[in-house]
């Protein structure tokens, strides 16, 4: 390799000389002069991750540098910058190129420090994980606040819009971020704009204890698509459940958002709650509004009746979900019993906790009644489980699927639709 190198050097020289003059003596054309000796310092920039370090040449005698950064990356040039965005020692060579041949330098051990030691930014990217974390706005309120330069607050926000809750925010431990808006990104007021997906690069200093993220490109923003000056945030708080971050705006006001770790179910509660609370009610529009039978024939048990089918004390139930996990059942004035014969008898009006999160079978997600003889759409429905598998769901219409379905189990499919 080194010879390869130096005959390649010496052709870049002599070039130039075989093209001064054909008359010329061809003594004229021998290089002549000291071999270089090659040699290097470097300095790390340590007040931020990715590092940067900067070598520079000492070489004398030398015009053509090469530099193997010992990440399988090379560089040239006399002076350089080379980031390293992984931790570790790597063994960095200068080769350099004079009228006298090459020189190639000792190998250098360049020790980049491990940015996963520092604890705000292994919560932020998840170092004890995959080292990837995704982070979307909190749904509690006050996940926005605006702040004078002061720190005395402006405004902060209520109920956020589905458009900005399912929002999400990846962070790698290769210093790289990745928004999602996951179809539309906020914009101002009640308004959800086109999408702004933007993925780039950040730089995390550690500064004593007051860390900062910085982004990098123009269309980066975290949680508000505000023109945060500089793109640097202040991290107000970052553990394995919350972040804070704080910029400032162009006109001196500051804004802090909060951030929770994302969960992929969170869009399916928002659409089963209305983001607060929502009322279904059984579809008696829809053919079949209940069948029963297992997960590989759901149809096995029982069809399901014709639309308009159901019976009043059925089809008039109301089911209200709330964000803060609780069901509420008005069963108006009756309630359709299996334990009664199939029959109307007394109302079973309650409330009753539910534990939400992901599908353990086919499924978006699932709820889970906490009260024993809670039920939905009809009362033999899965009752010592009471887990309910959303299969489907949009702003009108949801199918939910009573029972795990585990070792052929009996599940209930039940067609329910949004109270106008």
């Amino acid at each position: 390799m080194k010879n390869i190198f130096r005959l390649t050097a010496l052709g870049l020289l002599a070039a130039p000389l075989l093209l001064s003059s054909c008359e010329k003596d061809a003594k004229d054309y021998e290089l002549e002069g000291p071999v270089p000796q090659s040699n290097f310092t470097f300095q790390a920039n340590t007040t931020e991750f990715p590092t940067v370090v900067s070598f520079t040449s000492t070489t004398q005698d030398g015009f053509i540098y090469q530099w193997n950064f010992g990440d399988n990356s090379i560089g040239s040039g006399a002076t350089v910058q080379h980031t390293y965005a992984r931790p570790g020692s790597y063994q960095v060579e200068l080769t350099a190129a004079g009228r006298g041949g090459t020189g190639i330098s000792a190998k250098q051990a360049v020790t980049i420090p491990d940015a996963c030691a520092n604890t705000t930014f292994a919560n932020l990217v998840g170092c004890a994980g995959s080292g990837v974390r995704v982070w979307s706005l909190s749904n509690d309120p006050g996940a926005i606040i605006r702040e004078a330069a002061n720190g005395s607050q402006i405004s902060a926000s209520g109920t956020l819009l589905p458009c900005q809750l399912d929002d999400q925010f990846s962070f790698t431990n290769n210093f790289t971020i990745n928004y999602e808006s996951a179809g539309a990104t906020f914009q101002s007021g009640t308004t959800c704009g086109k999408s702004l997906n933007h993925s780039g690069n950040f730089v995390f200093r550690p500064n004593n204890g007051n860390p900062q993220i910085v982004l990098k490109g123009n269309k980066s923003f975290i949680g508000v698509a505000d023109s945060v000056v500089n793109k640097t945030y202040d991290i107000l708080e970052a553990s394995d459940t919350k972040l804070r971050l704080r910029g400032t705006n162009p006109d001196g006001t500051r804004t802090i958002v909060t951030l929770t770790p994302y969960d992929a179910t969170a869009p399916y509660k928002r659409l089963l709650t209305g983001g607060s609370s929502k009322t279904w009610m059984l579809d008696d529009n829809a053919d079949a509004p209940i069948t029963v039978g297992t997960e590989a024939n759901p149809l096995e048990y029982f069809a399901g009746v014709k639309a308009g089918e159901l019976p009043d004390c059925q089809a008039d139930d109301e089911y209200t979900f709330s964000m803060t996990n609780t069901l509420n059942y008005d069963a108006k004035t009756e309630t359709f019993s299996a334990a009664a014969g199939y029959t109307c008898k007394a109302p079973e009006t309650a409330a009753t906790p539910f534990v939400f999160g992901p599908s353990a079978g086919a499924g978006l997600a699932q709820f889970i009644l906490s009260r024993k003889g809670a039920f939905i759409g009809a009362t033999d429905a899965s009752p010592t489980e009471q887990v309910y598998r959303i299969l489907s769901i949009d702003e009108n219409k949801m199918t939910i699927r009573a029972g795990s379905g585990a070792n052929g189990g009996t599940v209930f499919t039940i067609k329910m639709v949004a109270k106008k």
